[in-house]
């Protein structure tokens, strides 16, 4: 009887999580410990589909694209890169308060502290202001951190402020001949053009974000206009307009983005529209724009709401330094 015949590299291939027992363990009990938090706050869990027919315009956000058919018709769907559409058709409807823990997905998005597919907690709270909200995450940070931290209490920074103490420079006001000064004066060499945003973004993550959350939690607030996506606008008390939005950072890591979120269908659609016009110059695939969340945003009442990384929490939870000793299978390995 002839032998099968193994595959040369059989032997080669990794079939083991890249996490261990203890962090799979540290997983399940965040998990208990955010229901329970929600639970006790009677903010309902809910569960939105992953794929929709339309995806985010952010021309920084690539959507993966998935084909289905649908009564028959073959159509072009998209995983969700944040719930955030679905969750607040809920909103518009009546749900109240609302919490959900789910996979999304950013194509092409892999390293220490990101992967394609990961693992979101976001909440929505009607009613709430930025500052409200700032006091639920302090209150959220202090049940799943308490082991390694004690009580946190975070401090609240600028964008701009975080930018001057940094870098001596106001990136509301700078030309993009003084981003580009800066830029040359701490060592960066690398032109972008006329891309004043893209300079902003090239110091904030070289030189603001990375010495962001050591002493202690910090929710970065107030960013550029230009940066705030479905976020409303406002003034700040020097008299400058600003996104109404704010990021949580703890250790030099993004954990979570929140937003006084806007209500204005008529304004997000020009933000979309932008968007894909933006996406149409660089040569990006120009997304459908979700009608069904325009159609529900006049119902939905004034409202804050958040996206934390739950693998990353784990990461600072852990005292972890790569995402891949949280998750079971990267990307790579899948």
């Amino acid at each position: 009887m002839s032998q099968p015949m193994n595959h040369p590299t059989q032997k080669s291939v990794q079939y083991q999580p890249t996490c261990d027992l203890k962090a799979m363990r540290a997983r399940a009990q965040m998990y208990a410990q955010i229901r329970q938090f929600f639970a006790e706050r009677d903010v309902l869990e809910v569960e939105t589909p992953i794929l929709s027919q339309a995806g985010v315009t952010d021309v920084h956000l690539a959507s993966i694209q998935a084909q289905r058919h649908v009564m028959g018709k073959l159509q072009t769907h998209y995983l969700q890169t944040s719930p955030e559409f679905a969750m607040k058709r809920l909103l518009a409807s009546g749900s109240g308060p609302i919490y959900q823990i789910c996979k999304v997905f950013r194509d092409d998005e892999h390293g220490r502290k990101h992967n394609s597919e990961f693992t979101m907690l976001e909440w929505y709270r009607p009613g709430f202001s930025l500052k409200d909200l700032m006091f639920e995450v302090t209150d959220l940070l202090n049940a799943v951190l308490k082991q390694r931290f004690g009580a946190v209490r975070p401090t609240i920074l600028s964008y701009k402020h975080a930018f001057i103490d940094r870098l001596e420079l106001n990136p509301l006001q700078a030309s993009l001949q003084e981003l580009k000064d800066c830029c040359r004066r701490v060592g960066i060499s690398l032109d972008l053009g006329d891309d004043r945003l893209g300079y902003i973004d090239l110091l904030f993550s070289h030189f603001v974000e990375p010495s962001l959350g050591f002493d202690t939690p910090v929710f970065l607030t107030d960013f550029p206009p230009e940066l705030a996506s479905l976020a409303k606008t406002r003034i700040d008390e020097d008299g400058e307009l600003v996104a109404a939005r704010f990021e949580l950072y703890i250790e030099g890591l993004e954990l979570a983005n929140a937003y006084d979120e806007l209500i204005d269908a008529d304004v997000l659609r020009s933000r979309f529209e932008a968007d894909n016009a933006e996406r149409e110059k660089l040569g990006l695939h120009v997304m459908p724009i979700d009608e069904f969340l325009l159609a529900a945003l006049p119902n939905m009442t004034e409202c804050s709401g958040i996206a934390l990384g739950i693998d990353r929490l784990l990461m600072i939870a852990t005292e972890q330094m790569r995402l891949d000793q949280v998750i079971t299978f990267p990307a790579d390995i899948s």
